[in-house]
């Protein structure tokens, strides 16, 4: 694994260098989804602003998770490389949406609509920066052809393992592509997505994540699930929720 790319005097994390370039590849789809609805803005300010807020969010939620830990020795968790929550990025990132869209005066269900694609490349492009620098995130051990060792890695391990980050690459390219494609049968019919696509988004990508942590070695806390789990089933239910009451008006109307 490559923790670090030497460059001269400097080392570059390759983690911190996947999720820049996720962040700027989400953008360049999230501007594309833009263009085809019409909706004229900088996607790569406004996803380069999410991606900062995403940040500070997973930082915090994970901080949130080990409270005894950061209350005991608080600044090295705050300001280490390591320790970032999927779910806490999700509700950062979020919230810089939706302040981000009325900023820009864009219907915020359209707007969230246009950026669940390119969230799903971006988050599939990070995870293989925690593939190259070993951060720890892989799964159990494994007999499978397919299994990896981190015997370099930033959390070093000589087993043989699941390769946890390049499963999470494969299925959010998937769900990738499955948001596009609903978004581009919905915009072709000339009918507005309403939320739709977004809420696929929480479903989908909740439901991937439950399935993952099932193979990732990771503390259980609620019901035997954990932290990640937990908090994917509070995604899949809110989206679903959200897609019945969408359905539910336009029957209405």
């Amino acid at each position: 694994m490559f923790p670090y790319i030497p460059l001269g005097p400097i080392s570059i994390p390759t983690f911190g260098l996947m999720v820049a370039i996720g962040l700027f590849v989400a953008a360049y789809v999230v501007q594309a989804d833009l263009v085809r609805r019409g909706v004229k803005t900088d996607a790569f300010m406004i996803i380069g602003i999410a991606g900062l807020a995403g940040i500070v969010g997973a930082r915090l939620y994970h901080v949130l998770e080990t409270p005894r830990e950061f209350l005991a020795d608080p600044w090295p968790m705050l300001w280490t490389r390591f320790g970032f929550a999927w779910f806490g990025g999700l509700i950062g990132g979020f919230i810089a949406l939706i302040l981000m869209a009325r900023s820009e005066k864009i219907a915020i269900l359209e707007f969230l609509d246009a950026c669940g694609p390119g969230a799903c490349v971006g988050y599939a492009i990070g995870r293989i920066g925690c593939l190259l620098s070993g951060d720890g995130d892989y799964g159990k051990p494994t007999s499978l052809p397919w299994g990896m060792s981190f015997p370099h890695g930033v959390v070093p391990t000589t087993d043989k393992v699941h390769p946890t980050p390049i499963y999470e690459f494969l299925v959010w390219i998937v769900i990738a592509w499955i948001l596009w494609k609903l978004g581009s049968a919905t915009i072709q019919k000339g009918l507005p997505t309403g939320g739709r696509i977004f809420f696929f988004y929480l479903i989908l990508t909740g439901v991937a994540r439950f399935l993952v942590e099932l193979i990732r070695i990771n503390p259980r806390s609620f019901f035997g699930m954990s932290n990640a789990q937990t908090a994917s089933v509070a995604s899949v239910f809110l989206g679903i929720l959200l897609l019945i009451s969408v359905k539910r008006k336009q029957t209405a109307a």
